[in-house]
This record gives C-alpha cells, structure tokens and sequence, in this order.
C-alpha cells in the first residue's frame, strides 16, 4: 500500500475525508463577505475623501 494510499484510508476510517472541503468552504465564504464590506466602506464617498485627504497630507509632508 503506497503512503498516499495509507493516509486516504486512515481519513476514511477517523471520518475526516470531507473536513478541509469544508474548512476551504467555509474561509471562501468569510473572505467575500470580507471583500464585500471592504467594497462597500471603500466605494462610499466619505472615505474616499478622507482617503484622498490622508494622500494629499502625506505626499505634501514628503514633498516639501
């Protein structure tokens, strides 16, 4: 029985085989949401100008 062979059937046997589906499943899942609400802060108008604000601040305490 080859290694890879082992480690399927001591997955099957302990019941985990369909563990890191879900697990992958579930991190997809959180991570759009995630980008969702990054999308969503990021697209308002009010942070783009405090965005744009800080940018401006920033490069013209670096320039002079």
């Amino acid at each position: 029985m080859t290694l890879v062979a082992k480690k399927i059937y001591s997955a099957q046997k302990s019941g985990e085989l369909g563990i890191a589906t879900a697990e992958y499943a579930v991190t997809t899942v959180a991570a759009c949401g995630f980008a969702g609400v990054l999308y969503k802060l990021l697209s308002s108008e009010s942070i783009a100008q405090l965005i744009g604000d800080l940018l401006r601040r920033a490069l013209s305490t670096f320039l002079l």
